[in-house]
C-alpha cells in the first residue's frame, strides 16, 4: 500500500515537473518570437479600406526593420505619436528628407533623386480625397496615410511619424481565411 502511494506521489510530482518544464520551454521559445520577430495585430476601423477591413487578423514582421528601413508603399504598424499605447496601421508615403505635396488628392514627392518631383501612383485608393497641403520629413521621419483617406487619422492631422515608433510591417493576413495573403497590401514603388 505504501509503495502504491509513493508511486502515485512520484507520478504526480513527475507530472508537475513536466508541466513546469513545458511552461519554461514555451516561455523561452515563444516570448522572444513574440517580442522581437512577429506579433499579432487586429485591424480596427476603416482607415485602410479596401486594402484591409475591420477585424482582419494580421501578423506583423518586426525583424525586417531591425536590419532595414521601411520603403514607400509598405503597410506598417506603429505606435500612435499622440498616445504610444495605441497602435495604428497606415501606408508609407513619404520617406526621410522628402517634401510631400498634396494638391487636391494628387501626391507629388520631391527628394534628392527626383528634384523636380514625381507623382505617386496609388492603385489601392478607391475614392478621391480633397487634401491640399505640403509636408516635410527630416532624418528618421516618415509620412504615412491610410488608404481610405476620407476616414483616416494620419500624418495630415497629427504630423510626421518618427522612425522610433514603427513596430513592423504587415507580413501575413490570416483572417478571414478566404483573404489569407503574404505581404498584404504591398506594392512596388521604387522611387
Amino acid at each position: 500500500m505504501k509503495n502504491e502511494i509513493d508511486l502515485k506521489n512520484k507520478k504526480k510530482k513527475d507530472g508537475i515537473w513536466d508541466l513546469i518544464k513545458f511552461v519554461i520551454l514555451a516561455i523561452v521559445i515563444v516570448m522572444p518570437i513574440r517580442m522581437f520577430i512577429a506579433q499579432p495585430f487586429v485591424v480596427s476601423g476603416e482607415s485602410m479600406y479596401p486594402t484591409f477591413k475591420d477585424k482582419e487578423y494580421l501578423i506583423i514582421d518586426e525583424l525586417s526593420y531591425l536590419t532595414g528601413e521601411p520603403k514607400r508603399g509598405d503597410v506598417i504598424v506603429f505606435r500612435y505619436p499622440n498616445d504610444t499605447k495605441r497602435f495604428f496601421i497606415k501606408r508609407v508615403i513619404g520617406l526621410p528628407n522628402e517634401t510631400i505635396i498634396i494638391d487636391k488628392g494628387a501626391i507629388k514627392i520631391i527628394n534628392d533623386l527626383n528634384p523636380d518631383g514625381f507623382f505617386l501612383e496609388e492603385p489601392y485608393l478607391n475614392e478621391k480625397f480633397d487634401t491640399t497641403s505640403t509636408y516635410q520629413t527630416n532624418q528618421k521621419e516618415f509620412f504615412v496615410l491610410g488608404d481610405n483617406r476620407n476616414k483616416s487619422s494620419d500624418s495630415r492631422y497629427w504630423g510626421i511619424l518618427p522612425r522610433k515608433l514603427i513596430v513592423g510591417r504587415a507580413y501575413l493576413r490570416l483572417l478571414p481565411i478566404k483573404n489569407i495573403s503574404y505581404l498584404p497590401g504591398s506594392i512596388e514603388n521604387e522611387k
